[in-house]
């Protein structure tokens, strides 16, 4: 009853009244998004959701696109503007996913909706991280998040979608506001921005 139909009703509301009680820092980290990134507050990315149905993600776009002498990005941590780096660290760049959650894209709560050209990636029990809805936040999420390794991450996305309930929703939204306060597992130590997923171990 909840995962199939409650889920969605409790997400719509939530998102609804989370844009409203926001809207005003989402225009204030706008504005300045605008003016830190010639224009372009904003950045869309394709990302695979529930049974790997390919979704555009929407999130604040915290660096820029500066790029050396060659025409080639730099690294993420030259591109990450100062103000991109306050909106990392707060978790303020999930905000417009809130859009992506009322579509019904995606979930409050959910396995990170990742790059599509980790599918063919996955091994079989991974995949199940794609039987439910991507959320905003998730169990890998407040058990480490960016600072936990990929197979640890995966393990935490298959026992959520195993697991999936309204108390573990309410726990896990509950956690995640504790996490954004402290500002935890952002990044692993040294970096950034998440590393990228190479496959697993053979």
């Amino acid at each position: 009853m909840y995962k199939n139909y409650l889920k969605r009703i409790l997400d719509f509301i939530i998102a609804f009244i989370g844009l409203l009680m926001l809207s005003p820092i989402f225009l204030i980290v706008t504005i300045g998004l605008f003016f830190a990134n010639q224009g372009k507050p904003f950045f869309f990315q394709k990302r695979p959701g529930k049974n790997e149905r390919i979704f555009k993600v929407i999130k604040f776009k915290t660096m820029s696109d500066k790029k050396d002498a060659q025409g080639n990005l730099l690294s993420d941590a030259d591109r990450l503007t100062t103000i991109g780096k306050f909106v990392r660290k707060t978790s303020l760049d999930e905000i417009p996913q809130l859009l992506n959650v009322l579509k019904g894209d995606m979930s409050l709560i959910g396995p990170r909706p990742l790059l599509p050209e980790y599918l063919p990636l996955y091994n079989q029990e991974q995949k199940k991280r794609h039987n439910t809805k991507p959320g905003i936040t998730g169990w890998a999420q407040v058990n480490g998040r960016n600072a936990i390794s990929w197979q640890q991450k995966f393990e935490y996305d298959v026992w959520y979608v195993e697991n999936l309930s309204f108390v573990l929703d309410v726990k896990i939204f509950f956690l995640t506001f504790l996490k954004v306060f402290k500002s935890e597992g952002i990044s692993k130590e040294g970096e950034v921005t998440t590393t990228k997923f190479l496959g697993n171990e053979k």
